[in-house]
């Protein structure tokens, strides 16, 4: 996977933390970059380690799957990123906003926004991607998007929030059908 792949992913894996830390800078009544360095670093920290473990539990398979290692990784890349988009178009009303940093509360939405870096991973065990790189790049990205988001949602409030999460489900599906293209010879 090169560079600039690589970073899609990243901007793409990272837009649900950035829409949570929307959220979280909106809830805040003063932000402050302690807020913004907490926020970053439980999202970062998480899109770092699940793409990580998924790493791990798509080796123990690769052998199997190798054949068709380049379709699963679209199927999974172009599901999660229309699931992104369907989620920012729907019309249910967004959670309240949570102003609480502590550790159960960013746990679960740590955890809740990175699942989808968990299949990532799997799909880079069967792409043969350098894991460390790719989930330090993952985990840095997210990290300066997530802090950004906390500043962005005290200043903007919730109006990027449903943009960031359309753009990055429309960045995972286009790379979901560059991985299938290059596969198939076709670029």
């Amino acid at each position: 996977m090169d560079i600039i792949s690589l970073l899609l992913l990243a901007v793409g894996l990272s837009m649900d933390a950035f829409a949570v830390s929307v959220c979280k800078g909106l809830a805040l009544k003063k932000v402050s970059l302690r807020h913004m360095c907490i926020v970053g670093a439980w999202f970062g920290g998480f899109q770092a380690l699940m793409p990580s473990l998924g790493y791990l539990l798509g080796s123990r398979f690769e052998q199997y799957i190798t054949a068709i290692d380049h379709w699963i990784a679209f199927v999974l890349l172009v599901l999660i990123g229309a699931n992104m988009i369907r989620e920012a178009l729907s019309k249910e009303e967004a959670e309240e906003a949570n102003a609480s940093l502590a550790f159960k509360t960013m746990l679960l939405m740590a955890v809740a926004t990175s699942i989808d870096a968990l299949a990532v991973g799997i799909t880079f065990a069967f792409l043969s991607v350098h894991i460390v790189p790719a989930a330090l790049t993952i985990g840095a990205t997210t990290f300066l998007l997530s802090a950004a988001g906390v500043k962005v949602g005290s200043v903007f409030g919730l109006r990027y929030k449903k943009r960031a999460e359309i753009a990055g489900g429309v960045i995972l599906c286009l790379l979901g059908v560059k991985i299938l293209l290059e596969h198939l010879g076709v670029l």
